[in-house]
């Protein structure tokens, strides 16, 4: 057997291949001191180890055995499998809202690359036609591909770059957009673009997913359904996060793109609305509206585009026992403005008092937000809080940190002068600071109490 048919294994678990003769890409039944195991073998990563070989199960999802649990392998057939999705020249159909989607890459745009075992952004905007038929229903697509990053590589150069390709989208007519990106930063994104994309005609749709496309639970086709549906019928004409609502793919959630964040690393409802309520949940069917104060759709052309950014902006996780140094060295490196994460209602310790002087001093714009996520901050309560605003610190209300940092980076991509950059600081855009926070707009259960597991058998987590 040549080895051009074990691609990625080596040593041991090459060795057990081929005393069994069995091939990658091969169905095998694999019987092991743990059970009898069957599905087809998967190219090895080349960055692994060579005491396991990978196979693929019939629910779709890889597992990896032992060799030294091995005790027999036959293979009982043979089909290389073919990843790609071939692109499909999208129809257009009378009456339906034109959407242009914008590929940056994620999961949402990718494929399980078996040279690494890692998901890469390889689909292009026209294969997710191919995977998501059902799409052509929905409207009318127009695609490109801007990028090919995962959201972790998304920074300023991205963010103004997308907001000039949506301004003339808007000016070609377009009816709707939406961006394909990846989750991690999904939402510092949403947060860029509700900036520097102003005064919307058309709403402007966030999406991704948290699951791949060649995975069985993969939310992609389901939330890029949503998020076409919210984009060319939705009349929220706001940058907007569309994701799913419950774990379940009963309904996505719309939410506005200054007040939502990522709060779980795998589950499909990972984000959520934070000191509010989503503006309205949607279904394959219909839009929900949540809220009914909200930018409305247009029929003119008009938008403002402000394409501003500074990469001088950091932000200051505090922590018990934090020495005046670290705020130091980040005024050393030449940062003009930072983003504070403070305890409580907004505090630091006093040991860092004097490098909060000595940055004021310097210029440095500083502003205090909450690692609590929920509520306000309040300085005026206790000294602590007092004493920070009059050595320069600005409390930010109830601005979440991502949003702050992502604001004042614009904001001081246009201006340095103090007074201007704290009255645009403070003065809200779109709801990313709010007068009150609703009712129900902190909910945060936890198991085992029993009114709340009672709770949760009759609802979705």
């Amino acid at each position: 057997m040549t080895e051009d048919i074990f691609q990625g294994y080596k040593g041991d678990a090459l060795e057990v291949l081929k005393k069994y003769q069995v091939r990658v890409w091969g169905t095998t039944k694999v019987d092991t001191t743990r059970g009898t195991f069957e599905g087809t073998v998967l190219p090895r990563s080349e960055n692994d180890d060579d005491q396991h070989i990978v196979i693929k199960i019939i629910t779709g999802y890889n597992i990896g055995i032992d060799i030294k649990t091995i005790t027999g392998m036959i293979e009982t057939g043979y089909k290389k499998a073919n990843y790609k999705i071939p692109e499909k020249q999208f129809p257009f159909t009378p009456g339906l809202p034109k959407v242009k989607l914008f590929g940056t890459g994620g999961t949402i745009a990718s494929r399980l690359d078996y040279r690494t075992g890692a998901v890469i952004p390889a689909f292009s905007p026209g294969e997710l036609y191919g995977a998501v038929p059902e799409l052509a229903d929905i409207c009318n697509l127009d695609t490109e591909k801007v990028f090919a990053v995962f959201s972790e590589n998304m920074g300023p150069k991205q963010y103004m770059a997308l907001a000039k390709a949506i301004g003339k989208e808007i000016e070609n007519g377009v009816d709707g957009i939406v961006v394909g990106h990846g989750t991690d930063t999904l939402h510092h994104t949403g947060a860029a673009l509700t900036f520097m994309c102003q005064n919307l005609p058309v709403p402007v749709v966030l999406v991704g997913s948290q699951r791949s496309s060649d995975r069985p639970s993969s939310d992609a086709a389901l939330n890029l359904m949503h998020a076409m549906k919210a984009a060319g019928q939705s009349d929220i004409a706001e940058v907007m996060v569309c994701m799913f609502g419950p774990t379940s793919d009963e309904y996505g959630l719309l939410h506005k793109g200054t007040r939502v964040r990522k709060m779980h690393s795998s589950y499909r409802s990972t984000f959520r609305t934070i000191g509010d309520t989503p503006l309205a949940s949607i279904s394959r069917k219909e839009i929900n509206l949540i809220k009914t104060d909200y930018n409305k759709r247009r029929s003119d052309r008009e938008v403002k585009i402000l394409p501003y950014f500074s990469n001088e902006v950091t932000m200051l996780y505090y922590y018990p026992g934090m020495k005046p140094d670290t705020l130091d060295a980040l005024v050393d490196a030449g940062y003009k403005g930072v983003i504070i994460v403070g305890t409580g209602l907004g505090h630091v310790n006093k040991e860092l008092y004097p490098a909060i002087e000595r940055a004021y001093a310097k210029g440095v714009h500083m502003y205090m937000t909450l690692q609590t996520i929920w509520g306000y901050v309040h300085m005026f309560v206790y000294d602590t809080g007092r004493d920070m605003m009059a050595k320069g610190i600005i409390p930010a209300g109830n601005m979440l940190p991502e949003v702050a940092w992502v604001k004042l980076s614009w904001i001081l991509g246009q201006t340095d002068d103090p007074v201007k950059v704290k009255e645009m600081m403070l003065t809200p855009i779109n709801d990313e600071i709010t007068h009150r926070e609703p009712y129900n707009g902190y909910l945060v259960y936890q198991g085992g109490v029993p009114d709340v597991d009672d709770f949760v058998k009759r609802v979705h987590k």
